[in-house]
């Protein structure tokens, strides 16, 4: 699959009528659209914000404590309140939620798109969380969702999950593809119990265990998730099409290193919305060769972080344009 070429144009931006670098940070964002969209005064960002939903066969590994399922934590973020919602309607940006793998019956759930794949993944501490069918029409699902959004007008893509205990494939994930230890991507405090911690810990290191020797290119079929596997073709989808994606927390960054391993030059269409404190996050960033636009203490999940910057990255484009106009 062809990758287009990014070539900047630094010489222009660099004449335009402001001090050298006044605008920090925004005038880089500002340069870095310009550079993808092939043109000194880029156009207007039009987003569109997409949700892959599925379950994790790890989870039973791990015997989690009762908490919110997948199904629940999607029908939240159909609510016409939601926090994921309000934000679309803040960044004037369409929002798709896609069931890939739901461990329940969602037939009769208006407002998703229906494509599940399987009820969820297979247990990958003891076999591979997809075959490689599933393999590929997950993230068959993920490209055509990119090429539709991008021949509805969309010229800024943003992908996120909704996957209870996602946490462990994650994990399992980045520290595959980025040699980090699983005690360093996986924070102990997420669920606020040694006992749950210790399990997670095992179930990572089983995984990785049976995966070894795997080609970074297949990990993500060993490890899943179904959600992964469907962002790692939108991401793959978007930078055939010249289309840049923002990622948005821990798992759409475990999906983009999934892309990268396929095509190195998948990450050049990729920002990065934000970095976190969470435990593997800022290696996995520097590894795709990414600068955060903002530092959490931790991510939110959901597409929400990407899509609340979608306005301040417009006012830089903006900005960019208005001091373009004085020049010229």
């Amino acid at each position: 699959m062809e990758i287009p070429s990014i070539y900047p144009d630094q010489e222009y931006h660099s004449s335009l009528i402001k001090p050298s670098g006044c605008m920090g940070r925004l005038e880089n964002i500002a340069v870095w659209f310009s550079t993808r969209q092939g043109k000194k005064i880029p156009d207007a960002i039009k987003p569109a914000v997409v949700l892959f939903a599925a379950d994790h066969g790890i989870a039973s590994e791990v015997d989690y404590e009762t908490s919110a399922t997948t199904a629940e934590l999607l029908t939240a973020a159909l609510a016409e309140n939601s926090t994921i919602r309000k934000l679309c309607a803040q960044a004037h940006a369409p929002l798709y939620i896609v069931d890939v793998g739901v461990n329940a019956n969602l037939a009769e759930v208006d407002g998703i798109e229906h494509a599940k794949v399987r009820a969820g993944t297979a247990n990958p501490a003891h076999e591979s969380a997809m075959n490689q069918g599933d393999y590929w029409e997950c993230t068959g699902i993920g490209e055509e969702m990119a090429n539709r959004m991008i021949a509805d007008g969309a010229n800024l893509l943003i992908a996120g999950s909704i996957a209870a205990h996602d946490e462990v494939s994650v994990a399992a994930v980045i520290s595959e593809l980025t040699g980090l230890a699983p005690e360093e991507v996986l924070r102990p405090d997420v669920h606020g119990s040694p006992d749950i911690y210790a399990r997670e810990l095992i179930a990572i290191e089983t995984a990785l265990a049976r995966t070894q020797g795997t080609p970074s290119h297949d990990i993500l079929r060993e490890l899943g998730g179904l959600e992964l596997a469907a962002m790692a073709g939108f991401y793959r989808a978007a930078a055939h099409k010249g289309v840049p994606v923002l990622l948005d927390g821990l798992a759409s960054t475990a999906a983009a290193l999934a892309a990268a391993a396929w095509d190195v030059r998948i990450a050049g269409w990729m920002l990065a919305s934000h970095v976190s404190d969470d435990a593997g996050h800022r290696q996995a960033i520097e590894d795709l060769g990414l600068e955060p636009l903002m530092q959490l203490k931790k991510s939110i999940g959901e597409a929400r972080v990407a899509t609340l910057l979608v306005p301040v990255l417009q006012s830089a484009l903006t900005m960019q344009a208005g001091l373009a106009l004085l020049e010229a």
